[in-house]
């Protein structure tokens, strides 16, 4: 998948932005506060509809203008597919191919997206949310169902923990329709389980040989962990365990007024043996820990969507030391399209610039330094 070209309209400190993309690797320089990591945003909300550094869309809006729009080109396929978003005060406006879509759900697979940026070291050190938020944004990338899925459940756990609150403050409620909801609940919690499972095991088929590469450190491996007792048996059986469970927690629920099992409530763990990193770890191995679970998606996305993602990384190289940028190198191959910002082009290998398209961004303008051919 490679992004051939984007265009801005009020995004962030951008006024206007028309440009387009080399299909191996992109290079991004200049001072800090320029627009770097706002033209990379404005790629991740192009695919994902949602900021990774912001959970309100107004603040993406250039200030003193009313809306934004994004437009990009993406190819993948026999056909070159047009992706555009608009967002205002008030809504949020999706097409492909300038035909309106809905649902978020028909729009976020089209373009996949892996990104790292400083911030995502908080993925393993911050709260178990953006430990869901993270395992959420990929997974729907991976599987629009789950994006399905994901949005039932949180729909009806909003049903469900309204009427605790009723029932929490001695109000009456429809016991059957409690138990009903319930019950759905459940049916979308085991799917939830079952993916976001087999979506770790999928990393751990990968992540170890990464961070060995990376940091020559074995047996690095990633946990999930459940928020309810999950027992290999079959979905009728685990259903029924699983109610057993919510059973027990039901006066708790009703003091709390919210339900306090399921996968809303879920964590991953980072591990080396037995060593829990976020306890434990280093700055430097939580870092590449990180970086190694990302890296981790692109076989992924290769075997299970047949096309590679855009990899965005957001002033990886200067926290690294030169074996480890150059251990890493090997990652950012010519068959994926990778984006790259740095304030200095000294902190980067100059193999890898000799392969590169080089962009300078001064104040919101983005100038082209050095192309390179398409053969190359």
């Amino acid at each position: 998948m490679i992004l051939k070209k984007i265009e801005l309209r009020n995004f962030r400190n951008y006024e206007k932005l028309t440009t387009r993309f080399y299909k191996g690797i992109n290079i991004i320089y200049g001072d800090n506060a320029q627009g770097k990591t706002n033209l990379l945003e404005s790629i991740y909300v192009l695919g994902l509809t949602k900021s990774h550094r912001s959970f309100i869309d107004n603040n993406l809006i250039k200030k003193d203008t009313e809306s934004l729009h994004i437009t990009g080109t993406i190819s993948g396929g026999v056909l070159d597919k047009k992706l555009e978003i608009t967002i205002d005060n008030r809504n949020k406006y999706l097409k492909i191919d300038d035909s309106s879509i809905k649902k978020v759900s028909d729009y976020i697979s089209s373009m996949n997206i892996i990104i790292f940026y400083p911030d995502d070291l908080e993925i393993l050190k911050g709260s178990p949310q953006l430990r869901r938020k993270y395992l959420n944004v990929e997974l729907s990338q991976l599987y629009n169902s789950y994006y399905i899925v994901m949005n039932d459940y949180n729909k009806l756990l909003k049903i469900r923990n309204d009427y605790l609150k009723k029932w929490g403050k001695g109000k009456s409620i429809d016991q059957n329709y409690f138990d009903i909801v319930t019950s759905y609940l459940l049916d979308k919690a085991i799917l939830i389980y079952q993916m976001r499972t087999k979506y770790i095991e999928k990393i751990n088929e990968n992540c170890p040989k990464i961070y060995k590469d990376i940091m020559d450190v074995d047996d690095f491996h990633i946990r999930y962990v459940p928020n309810m007792d999950i027992p290999n048996i079959k979905d009728d059986k685990l259903k029924e365990h699983l109610l057993q469970q919510f059973e027990k927690k039901l006066e708790y629920d009703k003091r709390m007024m919210t339900t306090t099992l399921g996968p809303h409530k879920d964590d991953l763990e980072f591990f080396i043996g037995d060593k829990n990193l976020k306890l434990y770890g280093s700055q430097g191995q939580q870092r590449i820990a990180v970086l190694a679970l990302k890296l981790s998606e692109i076989p992924i996305f290769k075997k299970y969507k047949d096309t590679t993602p855009i990899l965005l990384l957001d002033d990886v190289f200067s926290e690294l030391s030169d074996d480890k940028k150059n251990n890493l190198m090997k990652y950012i191959e010519k068959d994926i399209q990778t984006i790259i910002t740095t304030t200095e082009l000294n902190n980067l290998d100059p193999k890898l610039i000799k392969r590169s398209k080089l962009f300078k961004i001064e104040n919101g303008k983005l100038i082209k330094i050095k192309e390179v051919k398409e053969n190359e």
